[in-house]
């Protein structure tokens, strides 16, 4: 077995790589770009080098500088993971060159299978099922739309060289062909150089059906079963599940030989996958074949019981398959669901930032997770925007779906957008759950799929107003700890709870730019009532370790957790809260506290939040000030309190000095009328 291999990736799937490689008690090189100095596969591996700047082209698209890093580092081979260079059949011959095993296949069936209209070619004589097409050399328009006009519409505009749902159109009738040809090829030349285009049957419900090959340098070849993606978004898969729902034991015998013979025919090495149309009827279409190790092969592996990692090393390093085919057996069901950062409901946009908080389920027997991020991480615009994939598995497609929605529940991510609640929307349909799955299932369940947000509730509104209480409690207790005076009744966190006319008013928006929600929290003997919108609410909270609360409101208790984004001098104004429960998010904004209006004629006012004593005064009658600025501090409990500006205006009266004692609710500031 070899020594050390390098990792030509990042992310999970480097991560993932290194996992095995370590078992086997193989070293592992990793490479990294400026983005990822600091990632995960960069700290799993036994050691790093950098190769370049952020951009892949800069970096992870370097063949001759990944190359130069394996012989710098002694690395045997190379293990191209998924994307990047995996599928570049230069980089496979580079690596022959230099006498360094290409973990894959040999670079002539990458070339082979690399064109989708070359692929084809080969693959009829193969004796594997194509869908009617036209995928010849000459690329006159006259000739393509006499060939869709032959083949009947519905059909498919491809480019031959495409992948990511680039280069692609759907055409119903013949007098939309010309205008879609054009765009097609425009994309095509764009995105590949290379505006060659097939065009076949669109086949109105298929599903995608892909069978996991494997084949080693010896001439055995076997096939690994099925695995269903058909839930896919702008051709792009989001949760595939093996075996395949509703597959016939004769039909998977039949593709699974179909994609053997596809790979023997290209004289095939390593991990690939044949990816299948499969139809209403029964019938199925050889569609193409990925060279490389799938993003979802994970599934392959629960329900088969083996690493496909180590069957890629231990093929390269020349040694039989692990199994034969007859001793291959499916056991249970899996799901994968990919957990992007992206926003499904504007067109799955990918989102940016830092993982402020990432709490994962729980790996054991049935559950997995694959990951190449942790907590404080960021998801950068660089790359591929996957957070992690989850995997689970258990005797039946029922239970394990169970457990997929189960392990979603469980997911908390804070810091961007993410696609959470969207597979748990995919994971609890009722057509989904009775496995009626294609292509067209998120097209079609458009509207129960994509709900519109609702609005924040009240029990929402108190719980981020009991946060924000109980932060200041906690805060006040620790002051008192460390105060000389301990048996001062300023330093009594009780004392906020016995003023029963202590009030804390909040104003929270849903959104950066509202709409707002006014609530006001009054202490109470046993808690709180809590006014949200004209509702009042009888409420209790205990703060617990990481960001928990326990919270009792009108009888219902639970815990939930806070996360808060923004400085703790952002009382006023600016701080976001991330309320997560099982199963359940909402975000929400704090605009203000205590920041009320002068009903007469909508002069915002100033009031106290608490007793306390003035011990700073920033501003003058006549000072022009902006929205948030700081004009004087309120010293109660031993905690400093700023009091902003709600709004940009103008002073028109400051009605206390520095030293001054003030009420609970007193008029502070007061700003001038606006003409």
């Amino acid at each position: 077995m070899f020594e050390k291999i390098l990792i030509a990736n990042r992310g999970e799937i480097a991560c993932r790589v290194i996992r095995t490689a370590h078992r086997l008690g193989i070293r592992c090189v990793a490479v990294y770009s400026d983005a990822d100095a600091n990632a995960m596969h960069v700290v799993m591996a036994d050691e790093a080098y950098h190769i370049g700047a952020a951009p892949a082209r800069e970096s992870y698209l370097l063949a001759d500088k990944i190359i130069e890093v394996a012989k710098k580092s002694g690395a045997q081979a190379v293990h191209p993971g998924y994307g990047f260079l995996s599928e570049n059949a230069d980089f496979a011959e580079k690596c022959a060159q230099a006498g360094i095993e290409f973990i894959g296949p040999p670079a002539s069936a990458i070339r082979a299978m690399g064109s989708k209209a070359g692929a084809k070619e080969i693959m009829g004589p193969a004796g594997v099922p194509l869908v009617k097409s036209y995928h010849g050399a000459d690329q006159a328009v006259a000739t393509l739309q006499k060939a869709a006009d032959e083949i009947g519409y519905p059909v498919l505009i491809k480019a031959t060289a495409g992948g990511g749902g680039k280069g692609m159109r759907m055409v119903f009738n013949a007098g939309e062909f010309a205008e879609n040809l054009s765009s097609c090829q425009r994309e095509a030349k764009s995105s590949f150089g290379d505006e060659r285009v097939l065009v076949e049957k669109y086949l109105t419900k298929p599903r995608h059906v892909e069978i996991q090959v494997f084949a080693d340098k010896l001439g055995n070849a076997v096939y690994l079963f099925e695995r269903d993606c058909s839930v896919q978004r702008r051709h792009q898969k989001v949760i595939e599940e093996a075996p395949a729902p509703q597959m016939k034991p004769e039909i998977r015998k039949a593709m699974g030989e179909a994609a053997v013979r596809a790979a023997k025919a290209v004289g095939y090495v390593g991990a690939g996958t044949c990816e299948f149309l499969y139809d209403e009827d029964g019938s199925f279409y050889f569609m193409e074949m990925n060279t490389r190790l799938q993003v979802e092969h994970p599934v392959t592996e629960m329900i088969t019981g083996q690493d496909l990692v180590e069957w890629q090393l231990r093929v390269a390093n020349g040694e039989p398959l692990p199994k034969k085919q007859d001793e291959l057996r499916i056991n249970g069901h899996a799901f994968e669901a990919r957990i992007y950062a992206e926003d499904p409901d504007n067109d799955f946009l990918p989102s940016i930032g830092k993982l402020v908080h990432l709490r994962q389920p729980e790996p054991n027997a049935n559950v997995r997770i694959d990951t190449g991020v942790r907590e404080g991480d960021s998801v950068s615009m660089y790359y591929d925007p996957m957070i992690a994939k989850l995997i689970v598995w258990d005797e039946s497609r029922e239970r394990a779906l169970a457990r997929l929605r189960g392990a979603l529940a469980e997911y908390e991510i804070v810091g961007l957008t993410h696609n959470i609640k969207f597979l748990h929307a995919l994971g609890s349909h009722p057509e989904f759950i009775a496995g009626n799955v294609d292509t067209g299932f998120i097209k079609r369940h458009n509207d129960v799929l994509f709900p519109a947000a609702p609005e924040l509730t009240a029990e929402e509104l108190a719980i981020a107003a009991l946060h924000l209480i109980a932060e200041q409690l906690r805060h006040a207790e620790q002051v008192a700890v460390h105060h000389a005076d301990r048996h001062s009744p300023w330093n009594q966190v009780s004392g906020w709870r016995l003023n029963e006319d202590n009030h804390h008013a909040l104003v929270f928006l849903e959104s950066e730019n509202g709409p707002e929600h006014k609530v006001i929290a009054q202490f109470r003997n046993d808690g709180f009532a809590v006014s949200v919108n004209g509702q009042t609410l009888s409420a209790s909270v205990t703060a617990l370790p990481d960001h928990l609360l326990a919270v009792t409101i009108d009888g219902k208790k639970q815990q939930v957790r806070v996360v808060q984004q923004g400085t703790q001098q952002q009382t006023q104004q600016g701080k976001q809260l991330t309320l997560i429960g099982h199963g359940w998010s909402r975000k929400l904004w704090l605009k203000s506290v205590d920041a009320n209006a002068d009903a007469a004629g909508g002069v915002p006012a100033l009031t106290a939040p608490m007793p306390g004593t003035i011990i700073a005064v920033n501003v003058k009658k006549g000072d022009k000030v902006a929205r948030g600025q700081a004009l004087l501090v309120l010293e109660a409990m031993k905690m400093e309190h700023t009091i902003r500006a709600p709004a940009e205006g103008e002073i028109a009266d400051v009605l206390y000095a520095q030293g001054d004692l003030v009420a609970d609710g007193a008029e502070l500031v007061r700003f001038a009328r606006k003409e």
